[in-house]
């Protein structure tokens, strides 16, 4: 049995491309650009900007080229580092140093 420490998302990958792909729409139109004029300036097809405001499929490189056109590639990039946590005493400290961080995986 698989057990993990972190917390389990609720979140679905369909209802997650969703939101993105509802926050780039809203995004595009906040800041007056056409479909047309995004997809130009970010340097991703047509075609591909309409599917993805459409079905919100996208690949990952296409996708942070939008977000870098409409300022949102930092606040993506911000959320995916790891928070630093902070301590109450030496002893949490020294406890987190103790466990080493693993170079790979174990697990299939």
């Amino acid at each position: 049995m698989f057990r993990s420490n972190t917390m389990i998302s609720l979140m679905t990958v369909s209802a997650a491309q969703e939101q993105l792909r509802s926050y780039v729409k809203s995004k595009r139109l906040a800041v007056g650009l056409t479909q047309e004029g995004l997809s130009i300036r970010a340097g991703v097809s047509l075609a591909t900007l309409r599917k993805f405001e459409h079905k919100g499929v996208i690949s990952l490189e296409s996708f942070l080229k939008l977000l870098l056109v409409l300022d949102g590639l930092d606040s993506i990039i911000k959320a995916t580092q790891v928070q630093q946590k902070s301590f109450k005493s030496i002893d949490e400290v020294l406890q987190v140093n103790e466990k080493k961080q693993p170079k790979r995986g174990w697990r299939t």
